[in-house]
C-alpha cells in the first residue's frame, strides 16, 4: 500500500527499514499474517485444525504469530519440529509430520514431543514407525498418505498427486498397507492423509481428490479401522499477477471449504488442512536496492543488490512476482529484465517486465514473497542470507538478522 506516494507494511515506511536493515530485506505484515489464518478457521463448519506449512515460511518470529492465531503445524523434518517447539512446546500436540523420507531419529523426537499424527508415505514407513514406536513405548496415530491420481493443473515441480510422483502410495494399495499396519499394536490407523500439490488456482481438484478420500474411508472403516482423521493437505493458491491487490482471498477460502466439506459430508472426521503460500506469501516482500541500469545490444538490465539465491522462485518455476518502486516517481516504461549479481544467467527476478525503468540506488519491493522465499534461499557465491523484520502495526523489529562472511565460514577450516 501507498502512503503520499511511498509503500508502506502497515504503518511503517519501507524507505525507514532499508535505511535502518540495509538491503536485501524481507519485510511481513503480522496483521496480514493473522487475517489470512482467522480466514480458514472461519470459512468451515466442521471439526478442523489448521496446520500451517512450515516449509512456506519458518522464521520464529512468524511461526510465533502463527501459534497465537490458535493454529497447528504441518512439519517435513525434525528441524521443522524443533522451530515449533522453540515457539510452543504446547503446540507440538497440534502437529502433522509429513514427508517422504522421514529418519528414525526424526520420528524419535515427534513421538517425544508428542506430536498430533504422523503422514506416512510408504510400507517401510509404517513399519520403522511401529519400531520406534514400540522403543519409546509410545502408540502412534497415523495417516496413510495416498496418490489420488488427480491432475492439478499446476507447475511440475509443485504437482503432488499423479501416479508418477514420489509421494503417497496408490489409493487402489490403501487397504493392503493399512491391513499390515494392523498387525503392530504400536500403531493406530487414525486417518487418511492426501496432497495433490500447490499453488493450485482451483477448488476442483481438492473436490475431486477428497471424493476419492472418503470413498476409501468407508473401505477402511468396514476393514475395522478406526479412521477420524482426514487431512486434505494444502495447495490453495494465490494471484501473484498485477490483480493481486484484488484478489478475494476471503472468497477463495470460502469456496474451497464448500467443495471439502461436500466430499466429507457425513462421514464424521476431523478435517486437518495445511495452508502455507496462503497465509504468508502476500503478507510478505522482499526489498532490494539497484545497483546499475545497462544496456546489452536490444536488452535492459535492472541489476539489484537481491538475487535468485535471495528469492529462488523466478529461476525455479518461472514465477512471476510484482515488482514496484518503494517511491512512486514518473519516468519512462521500457521492458527490463530484473536481474542480481549472481554469476548465473538463470538469476533473475523478473524478464521482460514492462515498468518504469529506475535509477541506481532507487528501491525496489518484490512482492508476495512471504512464502518460499527465505526457505529457500541459500549462501550461492558466499552471499549471506538477508535479514527478516516483522512489522505490527506501527513497530517493526528483526526476527532475523543479516548473515555475514564471517558466520558462513565459522564452521570451516583450513
Amino acid at each position: 500500500m501507498y502512503r503520499n506516494g511511498r509503500l508502506v507494511c502497515d504503518g511503517v515506511g519501507l524507505e525507514a527499514l532499508a535505511k535502518a536493515h540495509g538491503t536485501p530485506l524481507y519485510v511481513y505484515s503480522a496483521e496480514q499474517i493473522r487475517y489470512r489464518a482467522g480466514l480458514f478457521a472461519e470459512a468451515f463448519r466442521i471439526p478442523h485444525t489448521v496446520c500451517f506449512s512450515v516449509k512456506a515460511n519458518s522464521a520464529l518470529g512468524v511461526l510465533k504469530v502463527v501459534a497465537e492465531a490458535g493454529a497447528g503445524f504441518d512439519i517435513v523434518s525434525g528441524g521443522e519440529l524443533e522451530r515449533v517447539l522453540r515457539v510452543d512446546r504446547r503446540a507440538a500436540r497440534r502437529v502433522v509430520f509429513s514427508g517422504v523420507g522421514k529418519q528414525a531419529a526424526e520420528m524419535d523426537a515427534a513421538l517425544k514431543a508428542g506430536i498430533l499424527i504422523f503422514n506416512v508415505e510408504s510400507e517401510q514407513e509404517t513399519e520403522l514407525l511401529a519400531e520406534r514406536a514400540a522403543k519409546a513405548r509410545k502408540r502412534a496415530r497415523f495417516a496413510l498418505r495416498v496418490n489420488p491420481d488427480v491432475f492439478a493443473g499446476t507447475h511440475p515441480y509443485i504437482s503432488t498427486g499423479l501416479r508418477e510422483h514420489k509421494f503417497g502410495v496408490a489409493i487402489e494399495d490403501a487397504r493392503k498397507v493399512y491391513r499390515r499396519a494392523a498387525r503392530s499394536k504400536w500403531l493406530d490407523a487414525a486417518g487418511v492423509s492426501v496432497h495433490i500439490g500447490s499453488q493450485i488456482r482451483s477448488v476442483d481438484p481438492f473436490g475431486a481428490a477428497l471424493a476419492r478420500v472418503a470413498k476409501l474411508v468407508g473401505e477402511l472403516r468396514k476393514d475395522g479401522h478406526d479412521i477420524r482423521y482426514v487431512d486434505a493437505g494444502g495447495g490453495l493458491g494465490i494471484d501473484y499477477g498485477a490483480a493481486g491487490a484484488e484478489f478475494d482471498a476471503a472468497a477463495k477460502v470460502r469456496a474451497y471449504a464448500t467443495v471439502v466439506e461436500k466430499a466429507l459430508s457425513g462421514m464424521g472426521v476431523h478435517l486437518l488442512i495445511e495452508p502455507g503460500r496462503f497465509i504468508v506469501a502476500q503478507a510478505g516482500a522482499l526489498m532490494a536496492r539497484v545497483l546499475y541500469v545497462k544496456r546489452n545490444g536490444a536488452k535492459t538490465f535492472v541489476v539489484t543488490d537481491a538475487a535468485m539465491n535471495d528469492l529462488i522462485r523466478p529461476s525455479l518455476y518461472q514465477a512471476h512476482h510484482e515488482i514496484v518502486a518503494v517511491k512512486k516517481a514518473a519516468g519512462k516504461t521500457a521492458k527490463v529484465d530484473v536481474v542480481g549479481p549472481i554469476c548465473e544467467s538463470g538469476d533473475f527476478l523478473a524478464r521482460d517486465r514492462a515498468m518504469r525503468v529506475p535509477k541506481p540506488g532507487e528501491l525496489l519491493a518484490v512482492l508476495d514473497a512471504g512464502a518460499y522465499g527465505m526457505t529457500l534461499s541459500s549462501n550461492y557465491n558466499t552471499r549471506g542470507r538477508a535479514a527478516e523484520i516483522l512489522v505490527e502495526g506501527r513497530k517493526a523489529r528483526v526476527i532475523r538478522k543479516r548473515e555475514t562472511v564471517g558466520e558462513l565460514m565459522a564452521g570451516e577450516s583450513v
